[in-house]
C-alpha cells in the first residue's frame, strides 16, 4: 500500500467553477512553481495497531514532484498513487467497485461501495448541488452582464393597431367638435392616431446614457464576483469531503485497533480462566477479565456504529445517491505533510491573502460598488437617449370608412437631462453609493483578517499535532514493550494474568491517542492548505 494514502490533492478532474464552457470568467491562474523541484515529504507509515518498529520499515523515501507548469492541488492530486500496488486509480474515471456484502437471513445485504479520496472529490465537482448551484450563479451574473452590454442597442415592435373615435373631441385651435372616426395602422411602430407621430416606434433604443456606460463596469465585476464565490464554494466543499474521507478511514482504523486489543484481551482472558481452573489463580480475576472482555466489546460495537455514521456523512458530503455504505480503499492512516513544517506563518499568510477566492470576491465586489458611485456622480451631466423609427402603413377616415391606407414613416431623436429633486435627489442618491462603497471595503478588510486568522490557526495546529505524533509514537512503543515484557513474564509462571491488564489497557489507549493525532494533524493539514486557496509549495 503506497504511503500517500491521503495526501490532499483535491481533484484530478476539477472543471472550471463558473460552470458551462460560454462563461466568459476565467480564475486566475496560481502563481508559477519554482524551477527546483517541489518536494513534498510525508512521515512514516505507521500502522497504528502494529507496533512502531514493523511500522517504521515501510517508509518510503521522499518523492519529488516535477513540473514545469502552474499547478493547483487539484494538478497535484494526479501525479499521486492513491490505491494499493495492484491497482490503479483514474480519478476522472471515478472508480467505485461494488463489493457484495454477506446476506443475512431473513434481510437482502445493505449495497456497499468502495472509494478513494480522488474518486470522492471527483464526485464533488461533477455532481454536487451545492458546487452546481454556485456555478449557475455565474451563468446568472454573465447574463446579467450581457443584458447591461446591450442596453444601448434598440428593440424591435410590430404589429397593428385599429382606433375608432365618436363624439366631441377638442382641435389644436381649442375648438370641440362633434367627429365620428377611426384609423388603423401596421408594421414596424404601432399605436398612431391623428397627426401625432408613433407612440410605439418599430426601432427603439431608450436608455440613460449614465446606464450605458457604468451597467457593463458594474455587471461585470459582480459577475467577477460570482466567479471567485463559486471557486470558494467549491473549495469548501471540497474540504468538507476530504475531511469526511479522513473521519472515514479513522472510523475503520479505529476498528481495527479494538479489534486487535479484543483479540489479546481474549488471549488473556484464557490464560486468566485457565490459572482458575488450575487453581494458580483467583476466580475473581476471570471474572474480571470477561467483564474486561466485555466492555471491550461494547466500544467496538460503538467504533462500528461510527464507520456508518462516517459513511453516511461522506455519502451527504459527495451527494451519493442511495446513500450505500461507503468502504475506504486506504486501509490506514498516515501523517500528511502538505505544508512543510517549518514554513512561516507570514509567509504562509502572504500566500493566503493572494490566492483565497473568498478575498478575491470582496475586491470584485468593492469594484462594483465604486463604478455604482460613479455611475451616481456623473448621472445629472449625460442625457436620457430616445431614438424611434417606425415604417408601414397607415390610413383611416370619416365614419365607417377605411380608405386611402398608404406608407408612414416616423423618426423621433430624443435627449434630456434631469436633476433629481431639485439636486437634493441627486445628493442622496451619491451619498447611498458612498455609504455602499465603504461597506465593500470593510467588508474586504474583514476577510483578510478572517483568512489570516484561519491561517495562524492552521499553523498552531500543525505545529502542534506534529508534536503529539511523536510523543504518542513513543507511547506506543513503550506500551507495547510493557505488554511483551509482562505477558512473558506470565508465560513464565512469574505472575498472575490479571497484572498484565494494565499494560493491554495502556496499549490501547496509547494507540487510539497516536490515531487521534495523526487523524488531527491530517486535518489541520487539509484545512491549512484549504485556508491558502490550495496553492503547491516548492521544496
Amino acid at each position: 500500500m503506497p504511503k500517500r494514502v491521503l495526501v490532499l490533492g483535491l481533484i484530478s478532474c476539477m472543471g472550471c467553477a463558473t460552470g458551462p464552457d460560454q462563461a466568459r470568467y476565467v480564475p486566475d491562474a496560481l502563481p508559477a512553481v519554482p524551477a527546483d523541484q517541489g518536494v513534498v515529504e510525508t512521515t512514516a507509515n505507521i500502522d497504528v495497531a502494529a507496533p512502531p518498529e514493523i511500522a517504521k520499515a515501510a517508509a518510503e523515501p521522499r518523492v519529488a514532484l516535477e513540473t514545469d507548469d502552474t499547478l493547483s492541488l487539484v494538478d497535484y492530486i494526479a501525479e499521486e498513487d492513491w490505491v494499493a500496488e495492484t491497482e490503479q486509480s483514474n480519478p476522472a474515471r471515478m472508480p467505485i467497485r461494488q463489493v457484495a456484502a454477506e446476506s443475512g437471513d431473513a434481510e437482502q445485504a445493505e449495497a456497499s461501495v468502495e472509494m478513494n479520496l480522488p474518486s470522492a472529490l471527483a464526485m464533488v465537482s461533477g455532481q454536487h448541488p451545492i458546487v452546481g448551484f454556485a456555478r449557475w450563479r455565474v451563468q446568472q451574473a454573465y447574463a446579467q452582464l450581457a443584458q447591461a452590454e446591450a442596453l444601448w442597442l434598440p428593440s424591435i415592435q410590430a404589429g397593428f393597431n385599429f382606433h375608432r373615435h365618436d363624439g366631441n373631441y377638442q382641435a389644436s385651435n381649442g375648438d370641440i367638435v362633434d367627429v365620428n372616426r377611426n384609423s388603423f395602422q401596421y408594421g414596424l411602430g404601432v399605436g398612431a392616431t391623428g397627426a401625432g407621430t408613433t407612440p410605439r416606434p418599430g426601432l427603439v433604443a431608450q436608455f440613460h446614457l449614465a446606464d450605458a456606460i457604468f451597467q457593463p463596469r458594474v455587471a461585470e465585476a459582480t459577475a467577477w464576483a460570482s466567479g471567485h464565490a463559486a471557486n470558494a464554494t467549491q473549495n469548501r466543499q471540497l474540504l468538507t469531503a476530504a475531511l469526511a474521507y479522513i473521519d472515514l478511514i479513522a472510523a475503520h482504523q479505529d476498528v481495527s485497533i479494538l479489534e486487535a486489543s479484543r483479540a489479546r484481551t481474549e488471549e488473556l482472558a484464557k490464560i486468566t480462566g485457565d490459572f482458575a481452573e488450575a487453581g494458580q489463580g483467583l476466580k475473581a480475576d476471570a471474572d474480571r477479565m470477561q467483564t474486561e472482555l466485555a466492555l471491550m466489546e461494547n466500544r467496538l460495537i460503538a467504533a462500528e456504529e461510527q464507520t456508518a455514521v462516517a459513511s453516511a456523512r461522506l455519502a451527504e458530503a459527495i451527494s451519493l445517491s442511495g446513500q450505500p455504505k461507503i468502504r475506504p480503499m486506504d486501509v490506514t492512516v498516515v501523517p500528511l505533510e502538505l505544508v512543510p513544517i517549518e514554513s512561516d506563518k507570514a509567509s504562509l499568510i502572504a500566500a493566503g491573502l493572494a490566492m483565497r477566492p473568498e478575498l478575491k470576491e470582496s475586491q470584485a465586489l468593492v469594484a462594483a460598488a465604486c463604478q455604482a458611485y460613479s455611475r451616481e456622480k456623473y448621472a445629472p451631466f449625460v442625457p436620457s437617449v430616445l431614438l424611434g423609427f417606425s415604417t408601414g402603413g397607415f390610413g383611416g377616415g370619416l365614419g365607417n370608412e377605411l380608405d386611402d391606407v398608404n406608407d408612414r414613416y416616423d423618426i423621433d431623436a430624443l435627449m434630456s437631462w434631469q436633476v433629481r429633486n431639485l439636486g437634493l435627489g441627486e445628493k442622496a442618491a451619491r451619498r447611498e453609493q458612498s455609504a455602499r462603497v465603504q461597506q465593500a471595503k470593510y467588508e474586504r478588510i474583514r476577510v483578510m483578517d478572517q483568512v489570516a486568522r484561519e491561517i495562524s490557526e492552521g499553523h498552531a495546529r500543525v505545529q502542534s499535532r506534529h508534536r503529539q505524533i511523536a510523543v504518542t509514537e513513543r507511547a506506543i512503543e513503550f506500551a507495547m514493550d510493557s505488554y511483551d515484557r509482562n505477558l512473558k513474564r506470565i508465560r513464565d509462571g512469574e505472575g498472575l494474568p490479571l497484572e498484565v491488564l494494565q499494560s493491554l489497557q495502556a496499549l490501547e489507549t496509547a494507540s487510539r491517542a497516536y490515531l487521534s493525532a495523526v487523524v488531527d494533524h491530517n486535518r489541520a493539514q487539509f484545512e491549512l492548505q484549504w485556508a491558502q486557496g490550495w496553492p503547491v509549495q516548492g521544496g
